[in-house]
């Protein structure tokens, strides 16, 4: 027989679940108003407790409750939080099952893809999914299987507040650790959500390739294009983690065609440049326009991408000059329409020419006495001092540095200086410099 107290505590937890019951929208919202007053932080046994050992009676509500409005919002901030209290108390995995079992992952997906429902209310979701996915392997697949990768990186990719989105980059880093059925396939969505058009979202998906990149091992044909599009950004940390993991990629199987891949972009092609022309022509109002060309802005970050992987290891430094890095660099310099390629191809060619001697001889010959001059004294601000016809020289290079031809210069090395080009006089430098020029063929057409 059970004893008076136990009797009266039966009594009260009938009388709660009969006003849950009677309650309109109104009165439900203040009992879970105290219920998550109370409840917050307890463990399982200390919920039976307050329930007299029935809180599964309480949770099944809630449930039945979330699957009748959650396409509404109404109340569904406080019904999460309440759920949540269920999930994420120590030693509920009872309560867990429970959840799983009404289809509660699948109602909280659906959540996220609904346009009506508050953003604050798609974040509860997410931090319900995550305390799902923290509970164990079995729950990670039970996720993924529901076609959770895919809600919730189309979540990420649409979301408008910054701090949500945080929350959905450990939900999804949480997926790709420990889940080796279904790792591949969060690898695969953090790659598909690289172009799309929120800056944060492509931060936090490339900080999290990263991660999933040396968990999956392998890597995927798509990711070599998709990182240097990323590139195109005006977004600098967006920029910053592209390169991060560019640094890691080139020790995988697709370092050969990242190479070739960052190399191409330092020279865009025509069909890229003249497409955006009529634009930069038909508004005399934006007179800078091309200094935020997607174009240009890939180009830059490509010269300071090559610097920064030719700092961090020379046989990759080697490996780019086979590729005639510094002839395209030399290139990038020319391009007048955006001064911060110039700075950054400036930078990295300035590299290469104090590692390997024989890049110094090409671009002293290339570049001719004035000019090589002025990039010595600083390769940095070059860009400010040269002008249209030190510009051209640059553009139209023709420097192939062989393979083979090169040695790294060791620390302290003497630099052995080629012969200089000498200029006649000061007013005829541009046009006896343009002849040497063309008579070592580095210019494809004479003067006149």
């Amino acid at each position: 027989m059970t004893s008076i107290k136990e009797q009266a505590a039966i009594s009260r937890l009938l009388s709660f679940l009969q006003d849950w019951d009677n309650a309109g929208k109104v009165a439900r919202s203040h009992i879970l108003n105290t219920f998550i007053e109370t409840n917050q932080g307890k463990t399982a046994p200390e919920l039976e407790q307050e329930f007299s050992q029935g809180a599964s009676l309480f949770l099944v509500r809630l449930t039945t409750w979330l699957r009748l409005i959650y396409m509404t919002g109404s109340c569904l901030d406080k019904l999460l939080k309440s759920i949540g209290i269920f999930l994420s108390a120590v030693s509920s995995n009872r309560y867990l099952i429970e959840f799983l079992e009404v289809g509660g992952v699948l109602t909280l997906l659906e959540i996220l893809g609904l346009e009506k429902i508050k953003e604050e209310d798609k974040k509860e979701s997410i931090r319900l999914l995550q305390v799902i996915a923290n509970s164990g392997r079995k729950y990670k697949e039970l996720i993924c299987e529901s076609y959770g990768v895919r809600s919730i990186a189309e979540f990420l990719a649409k979301s408008k507040s910054e701090e949500t989105q945080e929350e959905v980059q450990i939900l999804l880093d949480s997926l790709v650790h420990g889940n080796p059925k279904y790792q591949n396939q969060v690898y695969k969505g953090l790659i598909a959500l690289l172009p799309c058009a929120s800056p944060k979202a492509q931060q936090l998906s490339l900080q999290t390739l990263r991660t999933a990149q040396s968990i999956v091992g392998t890597t995927h044909p798509s990711i070599v294009d998709c990182v240097l599009k990323v590139l195109r950004t005006m977004h600098l940390e967006v920029q910053y983690e592209a390169i991060e993991l560019i640094k890691d990629l080139v020790n995988y199987d697709v370092c050969q065609a990242l190479l070739k891949g960052l190399v191409a972009l330092l020279i865009p092609s025509v069909k890229e440049t003249s497409k955006l022309q009529p634009k930069i022509l038909n508004d005399s109002a934006v007179l800078q326009l091309t200094a935020n060309l997607p174009v240009f802005l890939q180009q830059a970050a490509a010269a300071k991408a090559i610097g920064v992987l030719a700092r961090s290891n020379t046989s990759i430094a080697e490996e780019m000059l086979h590729l005639r890095v510094v002839h395209s660099l030399m290139a990038a310099m020319g391009n007048t329409d955006h001064s911060n390629s110039q700075r950054q191809a400036s930078l990295t060619l300035e590299y290469f020419v104090q590692m390997f001697p024989v890049v110094e001889e090409h671009v002293r010959r290339s570049m001719g006495e004035e000019l090589y001059e002025l990039f010595l004294s600083n390769a940095e601000d070059l860009y400010m001092k040269i002008d249209s016809i030190q510009a051209d020289i640059l553009a139209a290079n023709k420097v192939n540095v062989s393979k083979g031809e090169w040695g790294v210069r060791g620390p302290g090395a003497e630099v052995q200086w080629a012969p200089r080009l000498r200029l006649a006089s000061p007013a005829s430098s541009v046009i006896h410099q343009w002849r040497l020029l063309q008579q070592h063929e580095l210019l494809p057409w004479p003067l006149w």
